[in-house]
């Protein structure tokens, strides 16, 4: 059974960085493409960047120069660095899993930014 579990969000002042981490297991995790979502209260969840098997990464454009999504196949570890976090960054990052046609979330990690 495929479990994925979210660390690493929390308070940050404006302009601040954090880095989200989302555990892996169940999987065989280097096969597989991994997201981060997020989703802000009123809002619909949207795609924040996604990276392959292979390491090509893809971003919204929001985000672009500011956060980096990386992975450790050895860790089955996928992370989100997130720089010059903004007040409109503020919501629950998920982070996804695609194995053929299932889709797998974590449970969430709060960020929210605020002076």
């Amino acid at each position: 059974q495929v479990q994925l579990v979210e660390s690493g969000g929390g308070l940050v002042q404006p302009g601040g960085s954090l880095r989200l981490s989302c555990a892996a297991s169940g999987s065989i995790f280097r096969f597989y493409g991994m997201g981060w979502y997020r989703q802000a209260p009123g809002k619909t969840r949207e795609l924040v960047a996604t990276i392959t098997n292979t390491r090509s990464t893809n971003y919204a454009d929001s985000v672009k120069g500011r956060f980096t999504i990386t992975r450790d196949n050895a860790k089955t570890t996928v992370y989100l660095q997130m720089n010059s976090l903004k007040v409109e960054d503020t919501a629950v990052y998920y982070c996804n899993q695609e194995i053929g046609q299932n889709d797998y979330w974590g449970q969430g990690t709060q960020v929210t930014v605020s002076s």
